[in-house]
């Protein structure tokens, strides 16, 4: 057989996948996803569990199938929603949001000693307000130790994760990012700036990012944007826009990665048949930073070459 040199977007084909998460471990990309149901229930994201896809060249794939679902959490109703993996002495930590039973939203962590999993639950939430605020977990570790973990919809908020990684320090408490125009641009949403949802925290060359999904100026379709900060917690600048909404769906959903001396940007669309906003598709496109860190807007595209 010759040689596969490319792989097409959408990257999994055979179900709907949205919200990816990827993570870099030694030679390998590990690709954190949520699941859309092919069935609907009450014409809603019907999202039960978390996927894991691998690869060592961005073209040849291995489906980890399905490595920690809603049965596996006894505290949780549904709402399989975005996750991110990382790895701290040897373990895996899986940050997830789902509907707690006679609650809000609150953060799940499933743990396991290899990146492809199986998970298992922490056993009760890290994070649990009481309200529907605390989804999309992001969480990074920088080079002093400390662990961030930020999340929100409408606003962004973060803790200050512990060592273990399973607990935050409860003194500082819940922080929240001030939701100012300067920070994340005017937009539509409930803040009245561009910030909707779907954080993305990392840093890069000394320069910290948050790429979220926003809401331009009466749109209701998400693009996505990106702020920087010289520190991380901010104050936070607007970068501008990094995907536009065209040929999206109502969500979208960042995930950043430096892999094998390229930078990749992950996104979902609805591009597989019978896809919509309920049944979406997980992307990938390469781009480059420029010299100052800033990011030109990045089209979506047809897929990548092997690395």
């Amino acid at each position: 057989m010759e040689e596969k040199t490319f792989h097409k977007n959408p990257i999994i084909k055979d179900i709907y996948t949205a919200d990816p998460a990827p993570m870099v471990y030694k030679d390998t990309l590990y690709l954190y996803t949520t699941h859309d149901e092919d069935v609907l229930i009450n014409d809603f994201y019907t999202m039960n569990d978390w996927r894991c896809f691998s690869t060592k060249d961005m073209v040849n794939w291995t489906d980890h199938g399905k490595i920690f679902s809603i049965e596996d959490i006894a505290w949780a109703e549904d709402r399989a929603w975005a996750p991110q993996a990382i790895e701290r002495n040897g373990k895996f930590y899986l940050y997830c949001p789902v509907h707690k039973k006679n609650g809000g939203i609150a953060i799940a962590v499933g743990l396991s000693d290899k990146p492809e999993g199986p998970f298992t639950d922490l056993g009760y939430p890290l994070v649990d307000e009481g309200d529907w605020n605390d989804i999309d977990p992001t969480v990074y570790i920088d080079d002093d130790g400390q662990a961030y973990l930020y999340c929100g919809n409408p606003e962004l908020r973060y803790v200050l994760l512990n060592e273990d990684m399973i607990s935050y320090n409860k003194e500082v408490g819940v922080v929240k990012i001030p939701m100012t125009v300067e920070s994340f641009a005017k937009g539509s949403h409930d803040t009245g700036t561009s910030y909707g949802e779907g954080p993305w925290f990392y840093k890069r060359n000394n320069l910290y990012y948050m790429v979220y999904a926003a809401f331009e100026e009466g749109k209701h379709i998400e693009h996505l944007a990106y702020s920087t900060s010289k520190s991380p917690t901010g104050p936070w600048v607007y970068g501008g826009v990094l995907m536009t909404d065209k040929d999206g769906v109502f969500t979208n959903h960042p995930g950043i990665a430096d892999f094998k001396d390229h930078s990749y940007l992950f996104y979902h669309t609805g591009q597989l048949p019978g896809g919509n906003l309920f049944h979406r598709s997980v992307c990938v496109a390469e781009f480059k930073y420029n010299d100052d860190g800033s990011i030109d807007t990045v089209e979506k595209c047809d897929g990548v070459s092997k690395v």
